[in-house]
């Protein structure tokens, strides 16, 4: 156990390191860049949701159930929005 904590740790501090040089040769971002990464979030997060309530709005109309899919999956893809953003944010 010990072992695979210091080998996560390293690997951490090589991610490090290589983003502050990276950094470093190429300049700060640009106001546009952090605009169209906030932008790419907000996508991956709305998206899901929006495409998760829209199919629970079909199953709703077809079983008559009122709004139970609708929102159970507007939830369900706002969760899974949510988890693309972050390994989108990890990845980075």
């Amino acid at each position: 156990m010990g072992n695979n904590d210091d080998n996560h740790l390293d690997r951490e501090v090589r991610r490090r390191r290589q983003r502050r040089e990276q950094a470093k040769q190429e300049g700060e971002r640009s106001l546009a860049q952090n605009l169209a990464w906030i932008g790419t979030l907000g996508w991956l997060i709305v998206v899901p949701m929006v495409a998760g309530m829209f199919f629970g709005r079909w199953l709703d109309h077809r079983f008559d159930t009122g709004v139970t899919f609708a929102s159970a999956l507007c939830i369900g893809g706002l969760v899974a929005g949510c988890w693309l953003a972050w390994r989108k944010v990890q990845r980075r």
